[in-house]
């Protein structure tokens, strides 16, 4: 692999280190200083997935670190995208696209095929950008995985990357972290290591004491940063924000959160607002004191489903829907709230009796749509992306057209969509809040998601090293 510009790693001790954030917050930095810079990461597992301008499937954290580096988010940004359907299957996006043959592959076998793309995907991007900032999965220590790497050391030796290794203090145990993941590299690779960073630290900093001066002895790296816990309202990369409880006198709204539950990211302007309580619902329970139901997007409608009936939260749905009460379903959760889920293919989990409070009937078709979406609703612009294999079909003229034809559907109190990030729009978002009787004070969220990219860099341009 060539090398015209030495690219920026970001590795990090264990998942959830905060890599995504550091990579996100040094696109943004170099961005405001005038560097065409751009994010790379070569194989993400996340079912919070984004669409490109060209119809193409990227993790949405890559998404997210494109917009913050201010240049258009594309597929060489993420090459290797793993959608998680079941224990252990994952569907495979390559360049955007699912490969059903590499998903079918076994896990060790797949380095072949795969290190191709990520090394023409990120010398594509090195040869458009002045910097590329890269962000590693997991830990590179992770020995039982380095025969199939191709997302840390590997990358990092084939461009000569700058490594910052970054350890999560707010966990405890961070200098064994640091000093244990780098003597479990091999020499070459310990060579690229330039510095060690202490991420989400709270409290005085004396209380480090010399740990980073034994540090250094040990290993001869420098600790370039301790990034201080920094509370942000940006889209996470593969997980959502737990623990939520029904709060009296609130608007309160029940998000049910099933297996394979995905792109939760668009919820994050009801999580943030001060005038709904947004409420993860994981197991049984009465939702009858709830003001709305949420059914999110799936990755597998089928298990999601099989979920509900297995626990009872189908017959709390189902009773629900009763009462007159706003229900909503996203993409998967139109499946589930139809008729029936067919699944000719075996793309998911085989034909399922869906919950049957929407006359609608889907087929899961080969070909998945991914788009994105503009249009005018209620005299304003929305903008919105779909990722779907489902087709769907009206089975009564008790259904209406929501939204937009083809797209979308209504029954009574029953509302549907295939569109992801309608909650982004103020429009859509006070249109909810109506039906709720709450305060309609939607605003752009992505707006607001820019100006927390700037406090995110402003944060790292206190406390970084760049």
């Amino acid at each position: 692999m060539s090398v015209k510009n030495k690219p920026i790693m970001i590795l990090g001790c264990t998942s959830d280190a905060g890599k995504s954030l550091i990579v996100t917050a040094i696109c943004r930095l170099l961005a405001n200083r005038g560097v065409n810079v751009a994010p790379f990461k070569a194989q993400n597992m996340s079912n919070n997935a984004a669409i490109t301008e060209d119809g193409l499937e990227i993790g949405r954290a890559q998404y997210l670190q494109a917009i913050a580096a201010k240049v258009t988010p594309s597929a060489l940004m993420n090459p290797v995208l793993l959608k998680p359907s079941a224990e252990t299957f994952s569907q495979v996006i390559i360049n955007g696209k699912v490969d059903t043959d590499i998903s079918n592959m076994p896990w060790m076998a797949r380095k072949k095929l795969l290190w191709p793309k990520v090394v023409e995907a990120l010398t594509t991007l090195q040869s458009e950008h002045e910097q590329i900032v890269i962000e590693g999965a997991g830990s590179p220590a992770e020995i039982n995985l380095r025969q199939g790497d191709i997302v840390n050391m590997s990358v990092a030796l084939a461009c000569q990357a700058d490594v910052y290794l970054v350890s999560d203090i707010d966990r405890g145990g961070s200098f064994a972290h640091l000093l244990g993941t780098w003597a479990c590299l091999a020499e070459e690779e310990q060579k690229l290591i330039k510095g060690f960073v202490l991420n989400k630290f709270r409290g005085d900093p004396k209380l480090l004491g010399n740990a980073m001066d034994w540090l250094e002895e040990k290993t001869g790296i420098p600790t370039v940063a301790n990034l201080p816990y920094h509370r942000h309202q940006l889209p996470e990369e593969d997980s959502f924000r737990l623990g939520t409880t029904w709060q009296h006198g609130a608007i309160n709204v029940a998000l049910i959160y099933y297996p394979y539950a995905s792109n939760m990211d668009e919820f994050d302007a009801l999580t943030y607002q001060n005038d709904v309580n947004l409420v993860p619902v994981q197991k049984n329970q009465d939702l009858s004191v709830f003001d709305a139901v949420i059914l999110p997007g799936s990755k597998n409608s089928g298990k999601s489903l099989a979920f509900l009936k297995e626990t009872g939260l189908d017959k709390e749905i189902q009773q629900f829907s009763k009462m007159n009460k706003l229900i909503l379903g996203i993409c998967g959760g139109l499946q589930i709230l139809g008729n029936r889920i067919n699944d000719p293919l075996q793309l998911e989990d085989g034909n399922k009796q869906g919950l049957g409070i929407i006359d609608l009937s889907t087929t899961l078709a080969y070909e998945k749509s991914t788009l994105q979406r503009t249009f005018d609703w209620a005299g304003e612009k929305v903008e919105a992306y779909e990722i779907h294999h489902g087709e769907s079909v009206v089975l009564s003229e008790a259904v209406k057209p929501f939204i937009n034809d083809n797209m979308g559907w209504q029954q009574a109190n029953i509302y549907t969509s295939y569109l992801h990030g309608l909650f982004d729009n103020a429009v859509f978002y006070n249109w909810f809040m109506q039906q709720l009787g709450a305060a309609q004070n939607g605003i752009s969220w992505k707006a607001h998601i820019d100006q927390e990219l700037d406090k995110l860099a402003d944060m790292f341009e206190e406390h970084g090293w760049l």
